[in-house]
């Protein structure tokens, strides 16, 4: 289930959910129905409804980590903190996640969901789009800058925060437990009804880039690497290896645990003053 080469996306739906903001169902180049979510700057957006011409600005799309969702708390946060910065946000649900179609490849076929939420947003107006994945979304945001970097699909600035340099790591007990849940069929049903992650049985073939892999390719795309000292999954060679293997910069966060849960607002508001800078 190799994602390389593939991109695009066709809207199925879309609604109003408030003034400005946006609820859509989005379908992928492999046909998986995604759900996202567009909220504008609260920063600088008046109380008008958006039309596909009037956006301006920076938007970040956020990408969740495994068994996230665009509707989870940790998610809303982020993206309301983000609002508050000056940036447009985009959440969505990776592919079996949430209210989005298929099932979830961990990494793999996530590329192309990324891919589609970038190009709503270029859809919505934003000429400038940055992407922002925690944990496994760290991982696919990374491989989606190296893979799409030519289309509108394309990042304009990548912060990937707890994600992992390498594939099949097992060196701590949390990342034991999700190998467990991801290979093993009892694991799978832990992951539907336990956590609503319904997983793709099938084990990658061929192997992905990896995000060590990926980080060569990404420049001149400007690329932040965020790591917190207390992450329990992904010890800081991780983010070490990833920030080594490119032109990146490095932020190891003191007392920080692991992904969105563990991002603070404080975290949060100098990620999005970052993303939007450009």
């Amino acid at each position: 289930m190799s994602s390389e080469g593939e991109g695009g996306f066709h809207m199925v739906d879309v609604s109003l959910i408030t003034s400005g903001s946006r609820r859509a169902m989005l379908r992928t180049d492999d046909g998986v129905r995604i759900e996202a979510v567009y909220e504008p700057s609260t920063a600088s957006v008046t109380d008008t409804a958006v039309t596909d011409t009037a956006v301006t600005g920076t938007a970040v799309v956020v990408a969740h980590g495994f068994t996230g969702a665009a509707d989870r708390p940790a998610v809303r946060r982020a993206a309301q903190v983000l609002a508050g910065r000056g940036a447009a946000v985009v959440t969505f649900s990776f592919r079996g996640h949430g209210g989005s179609g298929g099932r979830s490849t961990v990494g793999d076929r996530e590329v192309l969901d990324l891919s589609a939420a970038v190009r709503w947003a270029r859809e919505l107006g934003h000429a400038r789009v940055a992407t922002l994945g925690f944990s496994m979304g760290g991982s696919v945001v990374l491989r989606h800058a190296a893979l799409d970097r030519e289309t509108e699909g394309r990042a304009d600035a990548v912060a990937a925060v707890s994600a992992p340099a390498r594939w099949y790591y097992r060196g701590t007990a949390p990342m034991r437990r999700l190998h467990w849940v991801v290979t093993r069929p009892a694991g799978r049903l832990v992951g539907r009804y336990g956590f609503g992650t319904r997983i793709d049985r099938r084990a990658w073939d061929p192997v992905p880039l990896s995000p060590v892999e990926a980080v060569p390719l990404i420049a001149p795309t400007p690329l932040l690497i965020v790591h917190g000292d207390r992450d329990a999954y992904f010890p800081l060679d991780h983010p070490r290896m990833l920030a080594g293997a490119g032109e990146a910069e490095l932020w190891l966060e003191r007392g920080m645990g692991h992904a969105e849960n563990a991002a603070d607002d404080e975290l949060l508001a100098r990620l999005g003053d970052w993303l939007t800078r450009g």
